[in-house]
């Protein structure tokens, strides 16, 4: 899945189009693209060996600004609201 996203340039690290055997480092800023919210994610440190998903947070900071997170929910609720009038739309032509 993310070899596939880098192969596709749509992950960046520093700024930088990134390829899937990047080496990161404590600092870098890697940004991608994921149900339409832009991600920001800050790596603290680098672990000596591989860490289960519970421990991956002591490792990143999720940088991602709150307004993307409000903008989805604004999305979905658009699209509900649509979806209804749609629904409610073709109920009354075919009655």
């Amino acid at each position: 899945m993310v070899t596939e996203a880098c192969k596709k340039n749509q992950i960046t690290v520093n700024n930088q189009v990134a390829k899937a055997s990047r080496e990161v480092f404590p600092s870098d800023k890697i940004t991608f693209r994921k149900d339409q919210i832009t991600h920001i994610i800050s790596v603290l440190d680098i672990p000596d060996n591989r860490v289960g998903a519970k421990l991956v947070d002591v490792y990143r900071k999720d940088e991602t600004p709150a307004e993307s997170f409000a903008h989805l929910e604004l999305l979905k609720l658009a699209k509900e609201h649509y979806r209804k009038n749609f629904i409610n739309f073709v109920f009354e032509i075919y009655k």
